[in-house]
């Protein structure tokens, strides 16, 4: 007979890597194919014919787009660090490590690799590489949309500490998926951006915003239901539908904005 304790753990162990898995992407592929597909229209007349004419190379958007896993540095669990609305927030990561250490690191680098990203793609455009370009849009979009994501903003982000556990994909893979066919997004045009890391600060806040209220709406809509079958879902949409339309939308147009900014800061040079 196993010994209790060994047994328990190894459910502490696989719990540790079905989190550590659910938490690998911060949206599953249909959601991160509707931003970057709707960022590229948000774009002016300048910029769009490029992405437009040169929309399948990009790697998310082709048409054997295999989505890479992402690891946990693609989220800011940044309730672990201070309250909302999180004002004295470090700007940089040298200071996000000298004020709180190993909590600081084990949040996330999500706005760090943002700004990475963001730099990579001002260059990208320097040289012309029309490669480059795509593949660093594609990049900095997919983390763009991560920021997006209320639950990649929590140490609560799998739903564990409120009873909800299996939230994470749930709502970042499942729900889009089941929304597929009725996921109209309706992001604003794309606008310059005059600070690029100041800005990735402000979507932090606008995305925190909507955790509890998530949280809150997809109990109700499990309420009553012993698992999480078709009805669960339809339910889930009339509940929290709303909130991920927005984040969606709101994604990508800030894509569109991050890839129009990137352009302008190289000198918005001519796209063949």
């Amino acid at each position: 007979m196993s010994h209790p304790l060994k047994i328990a753990g190894v459910a502490c162990v696989a719990a540790a890597f079905a989190l550590a898995a659910a938490e690998a992407r911060a949206w599953g592929p249909v959601a991160h194919q509707a931003v970057n597909g709707h960022a590229i229209d948000t774009l002016p007349k300048g910029l769009k014919p490029f992405y437009k004419n040169h929309r399948l190379e990009m790697p998310s958007l082709s048409p054997e787009a295999v989505m890479p896993e992402e690891g946990l540095d693609r989220r800011f669990a940044v309730d672990r660090l201070l309250p909302f609305p999180f004002a004295d927030l470090p700007r940089t990561e040298a200071e996000m490590k000298t004020r709180f250490g190993e909590a600081g690191e084990k949040a996330g680098r999500l706005p760090w690799l943002i700004e990475q990203s963001y730099q990579r793609l001002v260059e990208a455009f320097k040289s012309a590489d029309k490669n480059r370009i795509l593949a660093e849009s594609d990049q900095l979009a997919g983390l763009v949309a991560d920021l997006h994501n209320p639950l990649a903003l929590s140490d609560n982000a799998d739903g564990q500490k409120t009873e909800q556990h299996g939230l994470w994909a749930r709502f970042s893979t499942r729900l889009p998926e089941a929304m597929q066919n009725r996921l109209k997004l309706d992001p604003d045009a794309a606008h310059y951006l005059d600070d690029p890391r100041a800005y990735v600060f402000a979507m932090i806040t606008d995305t925190y915003v909507w955790l509890d209220n998530f949280l809150y709406l997809e109990d109700l809509a499990h309420r009553g239901q012993g698992g999480y079958t078709e009805l669960y879902y339809e339910m889930l949409e009339q509940r929290a539908g709303r909130i991920l339309r927005d984040r969606l939308s709101q994604a990508a147009g800030d894509v569109g904005s991050y890839w129009y900014t990137a352009w302008t800061a190289a000198g918005r040079p001519e796209l063949k």
